[in-house]
């Protein structure tokens, strides 16, 4: 009988974990692979750390520490990754996994990729060829893009890219997006919970578009100016990225109600009894669009990517612009959205091909493996 073989998942971030956990969660189960699951990124930064949630549901085989709490920057973020691609290069020499699996462009990711790839360890990447212009992380997805031996992008048009980019087309299987993966099991949250959120019509999640913290903070004070005069906002806080502080300087001073962290089924639940998602997450072009939920995207951040009938854009931070937006949002029924992230089964999915696939032929055109 033949040894399962051993997936590493790598998880950063909490919203990444959101996309990961069906895909680990079909690792597991799967009876001809072993999931080993690596903790790193802002999951061991307080005041969240969202590790907790991780730890809840998985076994965790290894903790990486990358970024330091309180130090924020492009600058800070390149030495946190030379610290995560040491300690993932120390780890993978001691415990050699068949498979390194990570999703999407942020450092950690990267860090692991890298590591992983340079050390000469199969790859395989989740989310990639996907398009976000207005960041300097995509060339960090396409970064682990070329790192990668396996891709399991969400989109055909993402496959696409991929193989425009050199990779062979064998290796490149669409599965759809993980993000879409249960999503209709999670309910609206129940009246008490929503009631303690503040009965919002509009949840706020804004993250930093690579803008300076008084010039990040301006915009959110702005988005968060305009939201309350429509009805009662809740505002999350934004990812980790250099600005940050910016963003959380805006909301403390706004005086609305906000939370640090909601676990997934709390944010899938409190925007599907809100209706409307504002700000520039890859959460309103993907679950709301899959919800039937809308989504005004403000800014660049997210532009390029693919993205269904539910998103207003509002490409310039103008007030009034998106004061119209909102308003308008607001104003429309519930609707159901075509979208091009798949059908819910990418967990599985992924899962199939990381036990099919021929690990000979996937040796050939990358790097020498162990």
């Amino acid at each position: 009988m033949s040894h399962p073989r051993q997936i590493a998942v790598v998880t950063g971030s909490r919203a990444e974990f959101g996309l990961l956990r069906p895909v680990m969660q079909a690792i597991a189960a799967h009876p001809d692979l072993g999931l080993r699951v690596v903790v790193t990124g802002s999951h061991l930064l307080s005041p969240t750390t969202t590790i907790r949630e991780v730890q809840a549901e998985f076994e965790i085989v290894a903790v990486v520490p990358m970024q330091t709490a309180g130090d924020s920057g492009r600058f800070a973020d390149a030495a946190a990754t030379g610290r995560g691609m040491a300690a993932f290069a120390d780890w993978l020499s001691r415990e050699r996994p068949d498979v390194v699996l990570v999703l999407g462009d942020r450092i950690e990711a990267f860090a692991a990729a890298a590591a992983a790839a340079i050390g000469g360890a199969r790859v395989a990447h989740v989310h990639g060829g996907d398009r976000a212009e207005g960041i300097a992380d995509e060339a960090l997805r396409h970064a682990v893009t070329k790192l990668a031996h396996l891709h399991m992008p969400a989109t055909s048009a993402s496959a696409q890219r991929i193989v425009a980019m050199g990779e062979d087309p064998c290796r490149v299987h669409v599965v759809g997006s993980p993000a879409i993966d249960h999503l209709h099991e999670i309910p609206p949250l129940p009246d008490d919970a929503f009631h303690d959120l503040g009965q919002p019509r509009i949840v706020v999640l804004l993250h930093p578009g690579g803008k300076s913290a008084d010039e990040e903070r301006d915009r959110a004070a702005m988005l968060l100016r305009v939201a309350r005069s429509l009805g009662p906002v809740l505002a999350l806080h934004p990812n980790h990225d250099a600005g940050r502080e910016g963003i959380l300087r805006a909301i403390e001073a706004s005086g609305i109600n906000h939370r640090a962290h909601l676990s997934r089924a709390e944010f899938i639940g409190v925007i599907r009894r809100a209706g409307l998602l504002a700000g520039n997450s890859s959460a309103g072009l993907i679950e709301a669009a899959a919800l039937g939920i809308r989504c005004v995207n403000i800014g660049s951040r997210q532009a390029g990517r693919e993205r269904a009938a539910n998103v207003i854009d509002v490409p310039e931070w103008s007030e009034p612009a998106i004061a119209h937006a909102l308003a308008w949002a607001l104003g429309q029924p519930a609707s159901v959205f075509a979208h091009p992230f798949g059908d819910g089964c990418a967990g599985p999915r992924t899962a199939m091909i990381l036990a099919r696939f021929d690990l000979c032929i996937h040796s050939l055109t990358k790097r020498n493996m162990y």
